[in-house]
């Protein structure tokens, strides 16, 4: 037997190097639950990527490990093998999550305060049971509220996933959930747009021209940066909330009175 035909499920990489975990196809099969027969059938139908080759010998690895566990949780969720691979297909094609949560510039601290959520696809499905479909998925990707890290996806913020999946619950369909939220956020960047006028205009034109420039910005205007952001942070919060909130009241009065006159109307 030649030395890359080592009949062992695992290889290991020289000391001082974190394990990387290969199998062979049937010690995969038997680490996942399935049986070899199934995993051939998976592999064809393109569930799970190829596996890396050496020589004759195929190699799969903890990727195509939690590929299987995700297919087998869906299976038991009531998912269809076509409906699987095209939410398969949408996650592999989703963003990345440095994308998402704009990790690339530094030099600007964060304006918002929300925790992203990483997900492995089943507890995904479990928050939205059959309404996870590759069209919602789809979308959810596209307005930007998941990416894809690895094998599971990021929530871009707790409170947003919070509030989808009671809506879901209390009897709304996810797509037009998500289209509200795709309405929302053309609305939520129209406002942002108000905001970074005032803020570029009045209090930060010198340095923000610098950047533009591509001039080399020191500490101190880093600082100055940060510093109003925390200063308008509440600002703009507090005159959002207090906006919506009181356009709510004069929405449901207005509904409230047109029903009245409907009812008004209907009795004559």
């Amino acid at each position: 037997m030649a030395a890359n035909e080592n009949p062992q499920d695992e290889r290991t990489e020289p000391a001082g190097h974190p394990a990387a975990r290969e199998f062979r196809m049937a010690d995969l099969a038997e680490e996942a639950g399935i049986t070899v027969r199934t995993l051939r059938f998976y592999r064809e139908r393109k569930l799970i990527p190829p596996p890396r080759r050496e020589g004759r010998i195929a190699w799969y690895n903890e990727h195509h490990l939690a590929r299987l566990r995700t297919i087998g949780a869906l299976l038991e969720r009531g998912h269809t093998l076509g409906g699987i691979a095209e939410l398969l297909s949408a996650f592999d094609t989703g963003r990345e999550v440095g994308e998402l949560l704009g990790l690339e510039n530094p030099l600007v601290p964060p304006w918002s305060e929300e925790t992203p959520v990483r997900l492995t696809p089943e507890e995904l499905a479990d928050h939205f049971s059959e309404d996870i479909t590759p069209e919602n998925l789809s979308t959810s990707l596209d307005i930007g509220y998941l990416a894809v890290d690895g094998d599971e996806f990021v929530h871009i913020s707790r409170r947003l996933l919070d509030a989808s999946t009671e809506l879901v619950h209390q009897g709304i369909p996810l797509a037009a959930v998500l289209e509200a939220g795709r309405q929302v956020r053309a609305h939520a960047d129209a406002l942002a747009g108000v905001f970074t006028d005032l803020i570029r205009t009045h209090l930060l034109s010198d340095v923000l021209s610098r950047i533009a420039a591509c001039e080399d910005v020191g500490p101190q205007e880093a600082d100055h940066i940060g510093e109003t952001i925390e200063r308008l942070r509440p600002l703009s919060k507090g005159v959002v909330e207090a906006e919506l909130s009181m356009a709510m009241d004069r929405r449901v009065r207005a509904e409230l009175a047109q029903w009245r006159r409907e009812e008004e109307r209907e009795e004559k």
